[in-house]
């Protein structure tokens, strides 16, 4: 015996994608954190990052090999005709040990501004879950504390350079001298662009930015700073016991 299948026909099969045959978009609420996107763009802003600091790196070790030969090295002399030492230490002004500290306080200060950065986002995709209440303020505006220490180092660095004229050391004074400014000089200078992304990070938050760009803009930066507070450590050990 025969059996009969009834068949069914659908006038417009675009009607399961929606009416005009696109599947309808995918909602959310700007913030990727944890996704494949934001682990990606992290990892290309580190490795840009890492590619930066190995360009400075290699600047200050070219600086620091030009300290340690030029400091064996002697003078002529055109009037006596006679080779001479030019070399003598200057002494640093005890302003930069605190200098050191505020530098050092500053670095912890940034990490936590960078952790509160990474939390915020972390907590953004469960701010839009309908009933879930989420608090990231943060009492104390690391971001800002950091910006305000950045700055007072800068500052301190600034009252240094004016100690040394004052006691007689200037730029061309002695070529010892001028490492002095050219060191610390570069570094300020790299660390006043740590200041600067710190700003914009700031104003980013100031705008409501996507929490997962201001979370890597701080990571970034974060990781700037803190290479800076050891870079100055460095040079700091440099200038004192490398003679």
């Amino acid at each position: 015996m025969a059996s009969y299948t009834p068949t069914v026909s659908i006038d417009d099969p675009r009607t399961s994608t929606g009416g005009n045959g696109v599947l309808p978009p995918l909602h959310s609420n700007g913030d990727d954190f944890g996704s494949p996107h934001f682990d990606a763009r992290l990892r290309r802003a580190r490795l840009g990052l890492v590619v930066g600091l190995t360009g400075i790196l290699m600047i200050f070790i070219s600086f620091t090999s030009a300290y340690v030969v030029r400091q064996g090295l002697p003078t002529l002399d055109p009037r006596t005709n006679t080779l001479l030492h030019d070399w003598f230490p200057v002494p640093l002004p005890r302003l930069l040990l605190l200098n050191t500290i505020v530098l050092l306080i500053s670095s912890f200060t940034m990490e936590l501004a960078r952790r509160h950065a990474a939390r915020k986002a972390a907590f953004a995709q469960l701010a839009s879950v309908p009933g879930v209440s989420v608090n990231t303020n943060e009492k104390v505006s690391w971001l800002a504390l950091t910006v305000v220490l950045g700055l007072s180092f800068l500052a301190g660095q600034w009252m240094v350079w004016r100690e040394l004229a004052a006691s007689g050391f200037y730029v061309s004074s002695s070529p010892s001298s001028s490492f002095v400014y050219l060191l610390t000089g570069m570094h300020g200078v790299h660390l006043l662009g740590g200041v600067v992304a710190l700003l914009t990070a700031g104003v980013a938050s100031f705008l409501r930015r996507p929490a997962d760009s201001q979370s890597i803009v701080l990571d970034v930066t974060g990781w700037y700073w803190h290479f800076m507070a050891l870079l100055w450590i460095y040079i700091l050990c440099l200038l004192e016991f490398v003679h």
